[in-house]
């Protein structure tokens, strides 16, 4: 399922990878020299007309990065300057500052001239704290005179479990890490003030990158595996029915749109379950989508009987949260697979140990909560950021027992067995009105064609990406909805 190229590893297990490469035999100074020449290589590349190279170089192995790049860039004829302290001795970054001799300046000493590029050395991705005074005085000094930071492993000063700032930090353009991943990389704000992330190799083997903690960034093979397969002899409702659920009067084109992305992303059929008042606003908009009209819970009720039914979504542009809370519950009882967004999610606010004891056994929950619902359903564990935001969607989909789809620029996805994955390539502009009802109707389209939840959120999360960045800047959610391709 996963290669070093989509795993994520935390810091904690990145050091344990370490000092088994270097108990298995291979030389641990060696992958130091490489990892410095990876970020020489990447100083010269994207800025050949450097004029002075300052090279901040910490106490430890990071430092140790350092020192080699330095030398490596002064062997390419680049004025270099190092700055920190010395490193601690006995260890590999001690071999390399003695290996490439000369001054090791304060932080302090550190003043910006025009042409510098720095290599920031200092921390790794396994600082948990904020840097010291001096660190976080150079990185003011660095960013108002816009000197570019070429960051190892990790911008100093960000953490490489959760991605956020531990206090001052730098603002990298480029970062070099190696190995693997850490989730400080693509989690946000770190995936930002990362820059342009290279993932370089320097000769740990791919047996050892492994992980007891299953965290990928969300690509193919986390749910390819489960794709809906279309045989020959397949008919509409063996491809999975969808049900939708739809609001009032005037709010049902949130309704729309989650309707016509199921049936994008391969639903055979999709009906939209309406109250008698929506109906013929509905019937003016809809074509290939059928209707099917819910007055009350009776009327559910009867509907639901109908066994070819695979899958619904509920809660876009809803409404009337009681009555949400009541078809949920019903639609509990069914035993099938349900997407709880949008009213759907704030129908059991306050009241969300309910929900937590509708949806027991088999997963077959997806909630897709962006910042603010995920607030209004737990408050204490959306504001506690000494958890990563991953922690926080693992500890909300193992207590509802459902999968997890945490919204934003750095969504994650979660199960409740623990498996996680994190989605970094998403267009900004998919930041509009409509967009997250079009991935609920997605997730539902491939639910109803019977993917596994967790993977059928992975991949919903995917194709939504992917038809953001096919409809372009300036996409409405209608376009988004259009763009979709199946799997």
């Amino acid at each position: 399922m996963a290669t070093n190229q989509t795993l994520l590893i935390s810091p904690d297990e990145m050091r344990r990878i370490d000092k088994a490469a270097a108990d298995s035999g291979l030389d641990s100074y060696g992958l130091m020299q490489k990892a410095g020449a990876h970020v020489a290589a990447v100083l010269l590349a994207d800025f050949p007309a450097v004029r002075r190279a300052v090279v901040l170089c910490g106490p430890g192995n990071n430092g140790g990065d350092g020192h080699i790049a330095a030398g490596l860039l002064s062997g390419a004829g680049v004025d270099v300057m190092r700055f920190g302290p010395e490193p601690k001795t006995g260890g590999d970054a001690a071999r390399a500052r003695n290996a490439y001799p000369g001054t090791l300046q304060p932080f302090s000493n550190w003043q910006p001239r025009e042409g510098d590029v720095i290599v920031d050395a200092v921390f790794g991705a396994g600082l948990d704290r904020p840097v010291s005074g001096d660190v976080a005085a150079l990185t003011e000094r660095a960013q108002r005179a816009g000197i570019p930071v070429i960051s190892v492993d990790l911008p100093s000063g960000v953490s490489g479990r959760t991605g956020e700032p531990t206090g001052a930090c730098f603002a990298a353009v480029h970062t070099v890490t190696f190995a693997a991943l850490k989730p400080g990389h693509l989690l946000m704000p770190g995936r930002a003030l990362c820059g342009q992330i290279h993932l370089c190799d320097i000769g740990i083997p791919e047996r050892m990158i492994v992980s007891g903690d299953p965290v990928w960034k969300n690509h193919p093979g986390v749910y390819m595996a489960e794709r809906p397969v279309l045989g020959a002899g397949h008919h509409k409702y063996g491809r999975g029915h969808l049900g939708v659920f739809c609001g009032p009067l005037s709010s049902t084109g949130a309704a729309r749109l989650s309707a016509m992305a199921g049936l994008k992303s391969g639903a055979g059929l999709v009906t939209m379950a309406s109250p008698p008042g929506s109906a013929m606003v509905l019937a003016s908009h809809l074509t290939a989508i059928m209707q099917r009209t819910i007055g009350d819970e009776a009327d559910l009720q009867n509907w639901l009987a109908d066994k070819r039914l695979s899958a619904f979504v509920i809660g876009p542009g809803f409404g009337d949260l009681e009555v949400a809370r009541g078809y949920s519950e019903l639609l509990a009882a069914t035993g099938r697979p349900v997407v709880l967004d949008a009213d759907g999610l704030s129908a059991f606010a306050g009241v969300e140990e309910k929900l937590a004891g509708l949806f027991q056994g088999v997963t077959r929950l997806v909630m897709t909560p962006h910042e603010g619902e995920l607030r209004r359903l737990f408050g204490n564990l959306a504001d506690d950021h000494t958890l990563s935001k991953i922690d926080r969607a693992r500890i909300a989909a193992r207590h509802h027992n459902a999968v997890l789809v945490y919204k934003g620029a750095d969504t994650v996805i979660a199960a409740p067995d623990g498996r996680a994955a994190v989605n970094a390539d998403a267009p900004a502009w998919l930041a509009t009105a409509g967009s997250g009802d079009v991935l609920a109707g997605i997730i539902g389209g491939l639910l109803a064609q019977g993917m596994p939840p967790f993977e059928a959120a992975c991949a919903g999360v995917a194709l939504h990406s992917d038809a953001g960045k096919r409809a372009g800047r300036g996409l409405t959610a209608e376009d988004l909805a259009a763009h979709i391709t199946p799997l």
